[in-house]
């Protein structure tokens, strides 16, 4: 059976859910229902008491949610940008406020549904979030498996509602360890057995989140899927601060505008660099290979000042510290260089002339402890201090992951190479660095450890490129078969429960990014150290394209 006809089955279930939802979408979920006495599995549902098993726990939600039903989250902060979730199956819905010390706590979350595959997926977080993502719930109870999510300790997209170091501790690594603990736990005693594997699906400060698990707690899953990892924690905090005193506020007289950033320097990276990969088709396939120079665009003697046809000398520079490595006080490496490409997506933040919010946050509230501190001085040496830190040792950054592969682990992580949060290059640092940790060679580490670069993705998600390989829930990540070669969650459930390790993930570009719209053109991502090589004829076509190490 064909890609494209695997694609057309699915689009037609999802418009069966649709269908479902537009019939049964409700302001709540609680109080309009019929009785459900004769409906075993919601009587068991509305029957169970999950508090009884989880110690410090109190219930906040027990609902019997049919599939398409649309939820109200009003315990959502609003700045989740989650204000509701439509389900995609019947399931048991529980809520719980577990207290994590005297004076900390998480919301849990745990969507059972009917038809039970026996897995159960633990769910991420992203940024400094305090957000639970229901769609990933969504997601999760759609394949079957029993679905966990939290809010990592606190609530909304902000650090500033941080008020004991308790708070950061569930934040660096206790929030998801309670989280997968009380899931297994309540799988057992609602479906009356235990799971028989354990999955975690998580991207960004997700995909730290389950490299740590991995590190600290080899036994919480068997199969791990950690996207565009935001490992190297507090020195990435750094990176990212470290923009906005390159850049100077968007007052400031050198200040490179968005209009130049996309009409002038992202051009000029796409001449440069495009056609590399022998396809000029606006997807950088390897920036590894790129080596911008920005001073091609650089105002001659005759060009007008500040013109936005043009880099001043001062821009020039700008441009240069942008893309090369950051460096600390003693000369060693604090995080790697931005690849080009992301430069599109990263104006909005790192490069917007106002301080990142997630770093902004983190040096008031957690490092300096300061609300008045001013990002805008931002120096190397507050950068060493960031790294002293280390909160719970949240840092992440492993050099031996033997006891998770030893416990028969696996994990599949990827990377956008145009991610404009977290730059694509750490990924393949942390790469070697675990590789030589564990003093194996490639095919050695690929017995447990597998990353795949995701050619034309922004961070986690969009972008030119192939990037819908099955990362999660949301609209624009539905449409492809929950089958290994396209879906990075089925892949990782592949390799744990029948031994086939995926060799590469065959992303799929849907037409304006809308499954509705249909496919745009597929493409093969490699397990790296592996490139993709383009070996001619139609470039959109996936077979003329090779992994080649």
């Amino acid at each position: 059976m064909g890609f494209l006809t695997k694609v057309a089955q699915f689009l037609g279930a999802v418009t069966v859910l649709a269908q479902i939802a537009s019939a049964y979408s409700k302001e709540t979920v609680f109080a309009s229902y019929p009785d459900y006495e004769d409906d075993e599995f919601a009587a068991s549902c509305l029957a169970f008491e999950p508090e009884a098993y989880i110690y410090n726990s109190t219930l906040t939600n027990l609902n019997y949610v049919p599939a398409g039903t649309n939820i109200n989250m009003t315990g959502n902060d609003m700045t989740c940008g989650r204000p509701n979730q439509t389900t995609t199956v019947d399931m048991c819905r529980i809520s719980l406020f577990i207290a994590t010390s005297n004076q900390s706590s998480i919301v849990f979350e745990a969507w059972l549904p009917r038809v039970w595959s026996g897995r159960l997926l633990g769910t991420g977080n992203g940024g400094i979030d305090g957000c639970v993502k229901y769609e990933d719930l969504a997601y999760g109870t759609q394949y079957g498996f029993a679905t966990v999510g939290s809010n990592n300790g606190h609530n909304g997209t902000y650090f500033d509602s941080i008020q004991n170091d308790d708070v950061i501790e569930d934040f660096a690594y206790r929030s998801l360890h309670t989280m997968i603990e009380s899931g297994k736990i309540l799988v057992n005693e609602f479906y009356g057995a235990p799971h028989n594997k354990s999955y975690y699906l998580g991207c960004s400060l997700g995909g730290r989140q389950g490299i740590h698990a991995a590190e600290v707690f080899p036994e919480d899953f068997d199969g791990i899927v950690a996207g565009s990892p935001a490992l190297d924690f507090n020195n990435m905090v750094s990176w990212r601060g470290h923009f906005f005193p390159i850049t100077g506020s968007n007052m400031s007289e050198n200040f490179i505008t968005n209009e130049m950033w996309t009409g002038l320097i992202h051009e000029e990276v796409l001449r440069q660099c495009d056609g590399l990969d022998g396809v000029y088709d606006g997807i950088i396939e390897d920036p590894t290979l790129c080596i911008f120079r920005p001073e091609a665009i650089m105002c001659g003697p005759d060009d007008l000042a500040n013109s936005t046809y043009c880099l001043n000398p001062f821009q020039v520079e700008q441009v240069n510290e942008i893309f090369a490595p950051y460096y600390g006080i003693d000369g060693q490496l604090i995080y790697p260089a931005m690849q080009p490409g992301s430069e599109i997506q990263a104006i909005q933040r790192l490069y917007a002339g106002a301080p990142f919010p997630y770093s902004r946050d983190w040096f008031k509230y957690v490092v300096f402890k300061d609300p008045y501190f001013d990002p805008a001085y931002f120096n190397r040496t507050h950068a060493a201090m960031v790294a002293a830190l280390n909160p719970f040792n949240i840092q992440t950054y492993p050099n031996n992951l033997t006891n998770f592969m030893e416990a028969g682990g696996k994990i599949v992580t990827y990377h956008g190479q145009q991610d404009n949060q977290i730059t694509s290059f750490n990924s393949i640092r942390f790469y070697n660095h675990l590789q030589r940790g564990m003093n194996m060679l490639p095919y050695q580490l690929d017995d447990f450890y597998r990353f795949f670069r995701i050619s034309g993705m922004f961070h986690c998600s969009a972008g030119p490129g192939a990037w819908v390989i099955g990362q999660g829930g949301g609209k624009s990540f539905q449409g492809i078969p929950f089958e290994p070669e396209y879906n990075v969650l089925a892949a990782v459930v592949a390799w744990v429960e029948n031994g086939t390790a995926p060799m590469y993930i065959e992303g799929t570009k849907f037409v304006n990014d809308t499954v509705y719209d249909g496919v745009s053109f597929t493409r093969k991502h490699c397990k790296y150290p592996a490139r993709n090589t383009y070996m001619g004829g139609d470039s959109y076509d996936p077979m003329n394209w090779m992994c080649v190490e």
